[in-house]
């Protein structure tokens, strides 16, 4: 059984993507990985090459800039680097997405398990998502609870809108669900880099116009309006310690202050209660 790893990056040190912690956390597990490199400004092609991995294999490639329709330049850079893979599966991630160390077996031993079954076009990831510090988890339904992550090359699979997910002819995977997390990491940086990031990223979706209104002009990223957390008292991936350890802003949480919609909370106690999120997007089919 051969793995494929694969991703799309650009600019990454300039908006600060643990970029190559996402590489590192599944390239142990890896025969290849295959990574579209956009035009860069700030070094990432270099330092992508710094890894001197063999089975790192880079594709450079040029933005659409006029592409600025539902973040749908994302897909377009994940389905370069999917079209490169060789392997009987193919493990995405994005570049602030990192694998736990103990969470490795599991996936290897689903893959294997399902290699033969091509009823299995995919495998389903929990997620867990870090905000405003590597201290905290979203805990509101704004975050997606789950999302596909290895796919079956070779039957048509492309990336999905904004790059989320996948689909075949438009139609959503078969997948089936593994006992492993992605840590994502994209809501944890200073308040500066975050804002930098949000005013440059959201032009993939949207005019200047909204974008000069929704994101504004400020330098820093107002972090208060992340809904409820909850306190991280896990352990982060090994690739990830010299960078929770380097946090160098600090973050406050009261959940007291945190305001939340009468229809949220009706539907959290509905789902508390029957463990069913009402409204749930899953841009998957489970068998």
């Amino acid at each position: 059984m051969k793995i494929s790893g694969f991703s799309f990056v650009r600019n990454a040190i300039r908006y600060d993507y643990p970029f190559v912690e996402s590489i590192s956390s599944i390239l142990p597990l890896c025969d290849e990985f295959i990574i579209a490199v956009g035009d860069s400004q700030d070094g990432t092609l270099e330092r992508l090459r710094a890894i001197n991995s063999p089975k790192l294999k880079i594709i450079e490639t040029i933005w659409n800039e006029s592409l600025r329709v539902g973040g749908q330049i994302l897909a377009q850079e994940t389905n370069v680097a999917l079209d490169h893979v060789t392997g009987d599966w193919a493990f995405y991630l994005q570049a602030d997405e990192v694998v736990h160390e103990d969470d490795l077996p599991n996936i290897e031993s689903a893959m294997k398990q399902h290699a033969e079954d091509r009823r299995v076009e995919g495998l389903l990831f929990r997620y867990r998502h870090f905000y405003g510090s590597y201290e905290f988890v979203g805990a509101s339904r704004r975050w997606y609870r789950n999302e596909v992550r290895i796919v079956r090359p070779g039957i048509g699979v492309r990336s999905w809108g904004d790059a989320q997910g996948f689909r075949i002819d438009g139609r959503k995977l078969r997948v089936r669900p593994l006992d492993a997390a992605i840590n994502h990491y994209g809501w944890v940086k200073s308040p500066e880099k975050q804002q930098a990031k949000q005013l440059s990223f959201n032009k993939y979706w949207h005019s200047d116009e909204w974008v000069k209104k929704n994101v504004g002009s400020d330098n820093a990223y107002d972090y208060s309006e992340g809904g409820m957390l909850t306190r991280f008292t896990g352990r982060h991936p090994a690739v990830m310690m010299d960078r929770v350890a380097n946090q160098n802003w600090t973050f406050d949480y009261d959940p007291a202050t945190v305001r939340v919609p009468l229809k949220e909370k009706l539907l959290s106690l509905v789902e508390s209660s029957i463990g069913w999120r009402v409204g749930e997007y899953r841009n998957y089919e489970l068998i």
